[in-house]
């Protein structure tokens, strides 16, 4: 058992996109080198990041067609979760100021709230994996 993390997975060449479907889709992956050609189990599960086209994302269409991705694809993943930018112009230019004073300055600037420590963290995490959820029929 396994993951398998792809970022940008809408550039994917379509060779690629084709051999990752066969492991998504039958848990196999067909190998072909020096002569011999076998077919090897997959247990992996795959989490991928994808850019809407054109850069934004159109509420209007369907998440294949803004993500440029067949839908046979797409429909070999479990959960899909869209995260959307609303664009803000005052937000956008907060963001735009911290990230310029974070490279200048190779510091970031004081927090406006006290992070959760490392010992809360590693507690947390350690309770949240003793629960099983179950989701209702």
């Amino acid at each position: 058992m396994g993951i398998c993390c792809i970022d940008e997975f809408d550039k994917m060449d379509e060779a690629d996109r084709t051999n990752i479907h066969e492991v998504m889709e039958q848990q196999t992956v067909s190998i072909a080198k020096a002569g011999i050609t076998t077919t090897l189990n997959a247990r992996t599960s795959v989490l991928a990041a994808a850019n809407p086209l054109y850069g934004r994302y159109r509420k209007e269409l369907s998440p294949h067609v803004n993500i440029n991705l067949p839908p046979a694809l797409m429909s070999r993943f479990d959960l899909i979760f869209l995260l959307l930018d609303k664009p803000n112009q005052e937000v956008d230019d907060m963001l735009a100021r911290h990230v310029a004073q974070v490279h200048q300055m190779s510091t970031h600037p004081k927090l406006e709230f006290e992070p959760f420590d490392t010992t809360f963290i590693r507690e947390y995490v350690t309770e949240a994996k003793r629960y099983n959820p179950v989701l209702p029929k």
